[in-house]
C-alpha cells in the first residue's frame, strides 16, 4: 500500500509509465497512462520534460497527435519553466534554509497535537509536497520554505494527521479541519499557485 502524500498539481496515481520514443533535448516526452483520467493532458516538469497523460480509453497514437497539435503551448510552457528556475546559489541557500526551518516547525506542530514523529527528511521530490510513512517518518519538499507560512503549516499538519489516519477518508479530513480550520483556503492556494513553486 502506498503512503499518503500531498501531490503537486500535476501529480496522478499512475498505473503505467513508458518513456517517450521522441528522445532528445527538444523536448523529451514521457507518456503516462492514468486509469482515472478522462482526457489527454500535457504537463511540463521543471526539468523541461513533457509528461503526457493518456486516459484509460485512449491510445499512444492519439496522445502523440495531441502533442503535435500542442507544440506552441509546450514551447511557451517550457519557456515559463526556464524563467522560473532559481539561480544555483539561491537554490542552495533556500535548501539550507528549509533544513533549518521545516523540521523545527514540524516538531512544534507535532507537540501541539501530541504527536510523535520518528524521523524528518527534507528532499527534492518532483511530484509531491510531503509524505508520511506508517513508521512516523515524514518527508517534506524543500520548496515549502518559499511558500506563505499558513500554506506551509497546512502541508505540515496534513502530514502529521496521517500519523492518526493513514488515508484520505472523511475521518481523516475531520482531523485536518480540527487542526487547521483554514485548510480549504490553503488547498486552493496550492491549486492556484503550486506550479510556480514546483
Amino acid at each position: 500500500m502506498s503512503e499518503p502524500q500531498i501531490g503537486l498539481p500535476f501529480e496522478a496515481a499512475l498505473t503505467a509509465v513508458s518513456p517517450g520514443r521522441h528522445g532528445g533535448p527538444e523536448p523529451q516526452l514521457q507518456f503516462v497512462r492514468h486509469r482515472r483520467a478522462c482526457r489527454y493532458l500535457i504537463r511540463v516538469d521543471r526539468n523541461g520534460c513533457v509528461r503526457v497523460t493518456i486516459p484509460a480509453s485512449g491510445s499512444r497514437r492519439a496522445a502523440e497527435a495531441f502533442v503535435l497539435r500542442s507544440q506552441a503551448w509546450i514551447a511557451g510552457e517550457r519557456a515559463r519553466v526556464a524563467e522560473q528556475a532559481l539561480p544555483p546559489d539561491e537554490e542552495r541557500r533556500l535548501r539550507q534554509q528549509a533544513v533549518e526551518i521545516l523540521p523545527q516547525r514540524l516538531r512544534v506542530l507535532a507537540a501541539v497535537h501530541a504527536l510523535v514523529v520518528s524521523r524528518i527528511s527534507i528532499r527534492n521530490p518532483k511530484a509531491r509536497w510531503g509524505s508520511c510513512s506508517r513508521d512516523g517518518h515524514i518527508c517534506l519538499n524543500w520548496r515549502l520554505v518559499r511558500m506563505p507560512e499558513w500554506v506551509r503549516d497546512y502541508v505540515l499538519i496534513h502530514e502529521l494527521m496521517h500519523l492518526k489516519q493513514m488515508n484520505h477518508s472523511p475521518a481523516y479530513w475531520v482531523l485536518v479541519s480540527a487542526a487547521c480550520p483554514g485548510y480549504r483556503d490553503a488547498r486552493q492556494w496550492l491549486r492556484l499557485n503550486g506550479r510556480r513553486f514546483g
